[in-house]
């Protein structure tokens, strides 16, 4: 018999087996509970000296239907339980056009790839960057040495900006085929414990095993991946999609082009409005990384309990509303155990990012800390956004010296104004290095003031919080700042057979609804075309 039980709440500090407790909350024998399977783990830390684990289980117990019955009659958070089945996709009749085309392997890219792998429709992934390995070497060559790489680096490559990430696959999307999706990356080398804990992560180091193992199934399902084929052109006739060209001048044709591009795509975006895709402006975030020892942060959260190697490294989500300016402040890709890492994706400017082990045992924590920006600030023009983060990213560039390091500065000097200084308790973790700088005079002064009033609440949140830290600039590429408009058949508004997805859409806000919004296109994909 299969049962659900919810909300079984555990001390951090009781170490009974599991079994145990289940068995003892129920009141049965252990011998009649034959297994336990982790469905959802929570922490509840709300009260600071008695925090909990909160589960939900499936249980397979060994009972007769009275039994059972009696069981269920008993405990109101005990249910019938019956597994999701995974989801069945329509096959459409229309004639494809050569192979189903994706553009990049970013989440977005690699789940629609699978997806139509697996349904037998053996696509052929483009990713301009290069394949993982390599990727790695040139990124780290990057951070060590400031030998930067416009072709391979944090953003273009095999997995996208998700393989040089902390990994998280929160998102607010309620989407029934997300466990299908979870299932898929842990057989493809993710950790198990992703499919049940509230705030999965999988950290840079499993991502990469995660990321080779879905590129590997997408190949023996009879997909195919090929690396440095950057997209520069579609081949058109009339508003239809019929193909793509590459920079080499290579056509490849396909009437079912997915463009998962990522959303540092920049000239990507550019090849778009030339060719007048239906495209426009949107809302993003820009601002800084800030960074503390990961202990400050763990005894904020946690207090006596801080310590506790069940709870592992604390993070925090912190929101501020400046009624007057009509500014949003807020903490944005939280690196638990973390590092702040450079993400330049072109010549000539500096980007922020954090990204973690899974793990998480640096012993630092970091996170954007950023304010909304919409086309009010740079103007409605579609590619407006992106000159706008371009700027910023310049100015960062030339005040950290002209070679990657990040212009930086501790968080009372940025407070009050004072001669910027590195002077922390701890030293920072960006690379290839900082450069003490006015984080003012190089981002919007409506950014640096709500910066400032957001870090004084943030304080009364997270004690200290506003206190020993480092803000390191800048951090723009929060989202995309362009939209692909799209119909509800998936594809462009005004070009058929092209299907935006992803972040690089402006359909998506991190891996796991990048991913999902790649499923749904290829799902789009399969329910139109016969194999």
């Amino acid at each position: 018999m299969k049962l659900k039980l919810n909300n079984v709440r555990v001390a951090v500090t009781n170490n009974k087996a599991l079994l145990d407790i289940v068995a003892h909350k129920l009141y049965v024998d252990k011998k009649n509970i034959s297994k336990i399977t982790i469905l959802r783990r929570t922490v509840d830390a709300r009260r600071k000296n008695n925090i909990c684990l909160v589960y939900n289980l499936a249980l397979d117990l060994a009972l007769s239907q009275e039994q059972g019955a009696k069981l269920l009659s008993y405990h109101k958070e005990l249910t019938p339980y019956k597994p999701q089945a995974w989801p069945e996709l329509a096959t459409g009749t229309e004639e494809l056009t050569g192979q189903p085309i994706v553009v990049g392997s970013g989440p977005a890219g690699l789940v629609a790839g699978l997806i139509l792998a697996q349904a037998g429709y053996q696509p052929l992934i483009l990713e301009r960057g290069k394949a993982l390995a390599q990727r790695v070497t040139d990124v780290e060559n990057f951070w060590r040495n400031g030998n930067f790489d416009p072709t391979s680096n944090v953003q273009f490559g095999a997995g996208g900006a998700g393989t040089f990430s902390d990994g998280k696959l929160t998102t607010r999307v309620n989407d029934p085929v997300m466990a299908h999706i979870l299932q898929c990356f842990v057989e493809a080398g993710a950790p198990a414990d992703i499919l049940y804990e509230h705030k999965p992560h999988v950290g840079t180091d499993q991502l990469r095993k995660m990321v080779t193992g879905l590129l590997q199934e997408i190949e023996r399902l009879g997909g195919s991946v090929r690396y440095e084929a950057q997209v520069t052109d579609l081949r058109l006739m009339g508003q239809q999609v019929t193909g793509v060209q590459l920079a080499s001048g290579e056509v490849i044709s396909s009437n079912a082009v997915i463009l998962a591009c990522g959303h540092s795509a920049r000239d990507t975006y550019a090849m778009l409005d030339r060719h007048k895709v239906a495209l426009e402006a949107k809302a993003f975030a820009i601002g800084v990384r800030v960074e503390h020892e990961q202990k400050l942060i763990n005894q904020a959260q946690y207090g006596a309990m801080a310590d506790n190697p069940k709870l592992g490294a604390a993070d925090y989500a912190l929101v501020y509303h400046d009624k007057d300016r009509q500014r949003t402040a807020y903490s944005f890709c939280m690196c638990p155990g973390g590092q702040v890492v450079a993400a330049a994706s072109e010549t000539g400017g500096v980007v922020t990012n954090g990204m973690s082990q899974h793990d998480r045992a640096s012993g630092l924590a970091n996170s954007a800390l950023v304010v909304n920006v919409t086309p009010a600030d740079f103007g409605s023009g579609v590619l407006q956004g992106i000159e706008f983060q371009r700027r910023y990213e310049q100015l960062a560039y030339t005040a950290g010296g002209c070679d990657y390091r990040a212009p930086a500065q501790n968080i009372k000097s940025f407070m009050t104004g004072s001669t910027p200084t590195l002077a922390a308790g701890f030293t920072p973790s960006y690379k290839p290095g900082l450069v003490a700088a006015e984080l003012s005079k190089i981002l919007p002064p409506y950014v640096v003031t709500t910066l400032q009033a957001g870090i004084t609440y943030f304080g009364r949140r997270v004690a200290g919080f506003d206190q020993d830290g480092i803000l390191t600039g800048v951090e723009t590429r929060t989202s995309s700042p362009v939209r692909i408009l799209r119909s509800e058949s998936g594809q462009s508004l005004s070009h058929a057979n092209l299907y935006p997805a992803g972040e690089g859409a402006g359909y998506a806000g991190g891996i796991m609804s990048a991913a999902l919004d790649g499923y749904h296109q290829a799902a789009k994909i399969v329910a139109r075309f016969g194999k």
